[in-house]
């Protein structure tokens, strides 16, 4: 997780996170939403090649729950299949975008 000089927040997940992650993306989007409350939350998803459901459940929620907050949350660099099962889950595909600049 890094901080821009305007005060978004990104945050770049690496690897693949299935149901044996434990949640830790979910604490980390929600504690970021709700507690550091940044103006914009990017997620650069560049280095994630597979989401399991319950995680492409959790950056879903937390659009969601940046809407709660007046957090703008971006989704950004998502592949192929990410991408689909973010968009299925129900993130607006002006969410998505192709990279972070």
């Amino acid at each position: 997780m890094r901080t821009g000089d305007d005060g978004t927040v990104v945050i770049t997940p690496r690897g693949v996170f299935g149901s044996d992650g434990g949640g830790e993306l979910r604490r980390v989007l929600v504690h970021t939403v709700r507690r550091v409350r940044p103006f914009r939350l990017i997620v650069d998803l560049a280095d994630v090649p597979e989401l399991d459901p319950l995680n492409v459940g959790s950056v879903a929620a937390a659009c969601e729950l940046g809407d709660d907050h007046q957090v703008s949350v971006e989704i950004v660099s998502p592949r192929g299949e990410v991408s689909e099962r973010l968009a299925a889950a129900g993130v607006p595909h002006q969410r998505l975008r192709k990279s972070v600049h």
